[in-house]
């Protein structure tokens, strides 16, 4: 059966401004899994919740992940769907002791957070904003981030759950929900069990506008330097000293600035970005991310950071360095492209929605990048959220409702189509 005669009695904002209070913020130091205790606390909330709809098999692993299956009931054969969000929120911004406000009937004014009144938010600074007139928008109260990434897309896919097993005639195949740690930190899925999960194709619900949907991310890699320098005493050290701070300084200063930059870069541009540097006179090691498209094109900006590295060193003949490059994760246009349904639907999912699909690309990468490449083809579907990893972030309670309506309706769209 279809939906078009069953309203959804939305509950996603409710679930939103409670899973926002919990802290889950993710360390990139620990080597632990999750990265920080804490991500559990928010997974076993959403289990007993999960497990109070009469989702029976949900459960929190002992890595911090959640699973669970909403059984088919139709008789059709239907593909496997799996709908994911992380519970972390990013190490760039506390997120402790998150204060959510809800500004209803949004006018295009400022919107003034009031526990830190220097932080505005202002349509000039956020054009998605007008767009919004008339919306209910959720911020925090200035000090902390809000946690719309990813908590949107945790309390929206709950709420499509809730849905389901409130109106079991409108027809769906077996829907398998995964929530997972650590996605901010680039460990997402590191110890995600797909045999477990047991889904065919899969949608992370973690993108921004509504109406998106994105089949493309970047290809990233990883790029270590090590320079180990020349000590000295720093009061004899004329023609001996070669120090290996001042070197991963200068390696630093001669990047690119007008190109291949975070600040000079947009669109399909890729980049090489430092991401951290700490050293002495005797050993320096810089950190940094290389980012685009196609695996060719990141290969080129290896060598041109190689190259600025060697004409650095030629400066100093007694040190030595070391580059190595490592890989982080691959677009995953790649995979989708073989399986042109799942990313067609999605759009199907959208429109029926009553938004207009926006097929995007993505600046960045998603849990949908690894987990195409470990088998489970998945784009992303917007949750709305805006403003990520800051202070101003907002999300529209509209557009997370109409993220709700689209997964419900993509999970109807796979069950019609089998």
């Amino acid at each position: 059966m279809n939906m078009n005669n069953t309203p959804i009695q939305f509950t996603v904002l409710d679930r939103f401004l409670q899973y926002v209070q919990i802290d889950t913020q993710s360390d990139p130091n620990s080597t632990t899994c999750p990265s920080t205790a804490k991500q559990k606390n928010l997974g076993k909330l959403l289990v007993q919740q999960l497990l109070e709809m009469g989702v029976s098999d949900a459960h929190l692993d002992e890595f911090g992940y959640v699973y669970a299956t909403i059984p088919s009931n139709t008789n059709k054969n239907v593909p496997v769907i799996c709908f994911c969000s992380h519970m972390d929120t990013s190490p760039d911004c506390s997120g402790a002791g998150v204060k959510p406000m809800v500004h209803r009937n949004y006018q295009g004014q400022n919107l003034i957070l009031p526990d830190d009144p220097t932080q505005v938010i202002r349509m000039s600074d956020h054009p998605d904003l007008k767009a919004q007139i008339g919306h209910d928008i959720v911020t925090a109260r200035g000090t902390t981030l809000l946690g719309a990434d990813n908590k949107a897309g945790l309390a929206e896919i709950m709420d499509a759950a809730h849905f389901w097993m409130t109106h079991p005639e409108v027809s769906h195949g077996t829907i398998k929900i995964l929530f997972t740690p650590d996605e901010e930190i680039g460990r997402g899925v590191n110890r995600v069990d797909l045999k477990k999960l047991g889904a065919d194709f899969a949608y992370t619900v973690d993108g921004e506008t509504s109406g998106s949907i994105e089949d493309e991310t970047f290809s990233a890699d990883g790029v270590e330097i090590k320079i180990h320098g020349v000590s000295a005493h720093p009061g004899f050290a004329k023609g001996k000293m070669e120090s290996a701070i001042k070197i991963a300084s200068e390696i630093v200063a001669s990047l690119p600035k007008e190109k291949r930059s975070p600040e000079s870069t947009e669109g399909k541009e890729g980049f090489i970005h430092p991401t951290a540097m700490k050293g002495t006179v005797e050993y320096a090691r810089i950190e940094f991310i290389v980012r685009d498209f196609t695996d060719e094109a990141l290969r080129v900006h290896e060598h041109v950071l190689k190259s600025i590295t060697e004409t650095v060193m030629q400066k100093y003949p007694n040190a030595r360095f070391e580059f190595n490059v490592v890989e982080q994760y691959r677009n995953m246009k790649k995979i989708l492209d073989q399986h042109p349904k799942v990313v067609e639907f999605g759009r199907m999912a959208i429109e029926q929605a009553g938004l207009v699909p926006k097929l995007q690309r993505i600046r960045g990468g998603t849990d949908g990048s690894r987990l195409s490449y470990m088998g489970l083809p998945c784009p992303n579907i917007f949750a709305g959220e805006h403003a990520f990893h800051s202070k101003q972030e907002w999300v529209s309670v509209q557009d997370m409702q109409k993220a709700v309506e689209t997964i419900i309706r993509l999970a109807l769209i796979w069950e019609q189509h089998s």
